[in-house]
């Protein structure tokens, strides 16, 4: 079954930083090794990223977990956020929701953005913490302010049903800007908001538009919804309804 909230979201690049034997066509493995060694800690990050993808080294999930730990305890934030990935599905290393969630709230708090969002999806699900809502609210909010599309859904659902905090205007505020950003759950609820007035004043053109431009992305339910709402509609609502739907694709491609 689709989990209601968009879950787990990947970061790995190989670090621009350091321009020596450790990155892009000069990579050098045994030079980078030699760095890495010495306790350098962007060395050991793009030595662990390197080993986790499988790129100009054999993939070793163990040997990525270890650089990629040597360069987290030095506090390098991406290292950190890999870190958290590779203990929250268990590669080279016992799955360990508890080691995931301390290593996401490092690099959280230091401003990575998918970190913040895996860590308020971690607390809403209560995955290597004990449940907390408001802490699911407080950490999507971070993510979401910096348009982090996928926070933005899922902090509008968390106003919406009311875990945390409930208020259909907040629900309202972040599931549009979702939806621009091309969120077809959030445009489905943006249609289910504006067909119940729940946040928003009660406008069926407006649910119609949302749910059409759902559907136009593969939302079965919103297919169903717009059958079901049309019916209610007069052919001018309908017309409007429509028009609303191609400005609105052609402002959000």
């Amino acid at each position: 079954m689709k989990k209601t909230l968009l879950g787990l979201v990947l970061l790995m690049s190989i670090s621009s930083s350091y321009a020596g034997s450790c990155h892009g066509s000069i990579f050098n493995l045994s030079a980078c090794i030699t760095k890495a060694q010495s306790g350098d800690s962007i060395a050991q990050y793009n030595l662990g990223v390197r080993y986790l993808k499988g790129q100009a080294v054999p993939r070793d999930n163990k040997l990525a977990a270890h650089w990629l730990r040597r360069s987290a305890e030095q506090g390098d934030s991406s290292a950190q956020y890999n870190l958290a990935l590779i203990y929250d599905n268990g590669w080279g290393v016992l799955k360990d929701d508890k080691q995931a969630v301390r290593w996401f709230r490092r690099a959280a708090e230091q401003g990575v953005i998918q970190a913040q969002h895996n860590l308020g999806y971690a607390y809403f699900n209560g995955e290597g913490v004990l449940k907390d809502d408001k802490q699911a609210v407080r950490w999507y909010r971070k993510a979401a302010e910096q348009g982090y599309a996928d926070s933005q859904h899922n902090l509008g659902l968390l106003y919406q049903t009311g875990r945390g905090v409930q208020d259909y205007k907040q629900a309202a505020r972040w599931f549009r800007r979702a939806a621009e950003q091309g969120v077809v759950d959030a445009q489905f609820r943006l249609g289910n908001l504006y067909t119940n007035g729940q946040g928003v004043p009660q406008d069926y053109s407006m649910g119609h538009m949302f749910f059409n431009i759902a559907s136009s992305n593969g939302h079965t339910n919103a297919v169903k919804n717009r059958q079901v709402l049309a019916k209610k509609m007069s052919p001018d609502q309908i017309e409007r309804a429509q028009r609303m739907a191609g400005e609105w694709v052609s402002k959000h491609p």
